[in-house]
């Protein structure tokens, strides 16, 4: 669906005046109509720059402040930063409307990209939902990560999907009052979005220029080892952004679990996924997750000064895997 002009307007004149009170750079981040190019296959328009940009998921580093957060991500050669904006995140969403812009003042000063955030918003009705998207939008932020929801088995599955459903319309209102689009994460488990097939039912009416699905392909492979494709086939128009991880299967205390991995380690077929983000051209900022020792699960306690050493070196490897495929599929 293509922006409209008062809607263009709108959100440059909220991202202008947003950056203009935390003293960024007006002409770095701020867009206009000519900014935008077609979704192959629609007509909706996405900013031009803010497809595929790797940025790097907060929550593993959370010990560092927005400025050291910043630095260790220019040294590992990231291009963004995916801010986790949620209860015991790296920004609060009480602290919303002080944080988040001193969060993406430090990032953009060392030209790295906020084209994202994580949130737990699965309502409009909860208490800091408006301020959180208001907040995003006036930064030039496109795509937020919406919170988790419970099937209740009492109502059935079909019956939980049913119940969801208008409440999954009124965010997308809410999307499209602030130009913003809420993702919803497929996630391995028994939660809804577990299975793909049950995101597509939630949002298959609404507009995927503001309700979609934030695809992760690592928790896709986990659910559906060979069927994911279809899975992903069946939800791309709604996908705006990624998220980008590996896993195997390990034995632990007789049960099969993922054990996360460095990309390319692993189960996921990083080259049959990215011929269909090629084929489809799937755009949107990539959030690379951090969830495998040093990063989570760390048996030894390290120093901040051998953290930050181990840290840059893993995420430089991750980054410079995911830019290998970047590069051989020309995307």
């Amino acid at each position: 669906m293509k922006k409209s002009v008062n809607s263009t307007s709108r959100r440059e004149f909220l991202t202008k005046s947003a950056l203009a009170a935390t003293g960024l750079a007006l002409d770095s981040h701020a867009f206009s109509l000519s900014d935008y190019k077609s979704i192959s296959g629609t007509n909706e328009k996405i900013p031009m720059g803010f497809d595929r940009k790797i940025h790097i998921f907060s929550k593993a580093l959370q010990w560092l402040d927005y400025d050291g957060l910043a630095d260790i991500l220019v040294e590992s050669g990231a291009e963004g930063v995916d801010f986790t904006v949620r209860p015991g995140g790296h920004i609060l969403p009480e602290n919303v409307e002080a944080d988040l812009p001193s969060a993406v003042k430090a990032a953009r000063k060392r030209n790295l990209r906020v084209d994202m955030i994580t949130t737990a918003i699965t309502s409009v009705n909860e208490k800091y939902t408006e301020t959180i998207l208001r907040t995003a939008s006036s930064l030039g932020i496109n795509f937020y990560r919406l919170g988790y929801l419970d099937y209740d088995y009492k109502l059935g599955i079909i019956e939980t999907l049913q119940k969801l459903k208008p409440e999954f319309d009124k965010l997308g209102e809410m999307n499209r009052k602030y130009s913003i689009h809420g993702a919803y994460q497929n996630h391995s488990g028994v939660r809804v979005g577990g299975s793909v097939w049950d995101l597509y039912e939630l949002v298959k009416d609404l507009d995927p220029q503001y309700t979609g699905c934030q695809y992760d392909v690592r928790h896709a492979v986990v659910e559906g080892a060979n069927s994911w494709i279809n899975g992903l086939k069946l939800i791309a128009p709604w996908i705006r952004c990624t998220d980008i991880k590996d896993f195997k299967w390990s034995q632990t205390n007789g049960r099969w679990i993922p054990e996360s991995l460095p990309l390319g380690e692993g189960s996921v077929d990083f080259d049959e996924y990215f011929k269909i983000v090629k084929e489809l051209n799937i755009p949107g900022p990539m959030s690379i997750h951090l969830e495998y020792p040093p990063f989570e699960g760390n048996k030894v306690q390290l120093s901040d000064k051998e953290k930050r050493k181990q840290f840059i070196a893993g995420m430089r490897k991750d980054i410079d895997t995911l830019k290998s495929y970047i590069s051989r599929y020309d995307l």
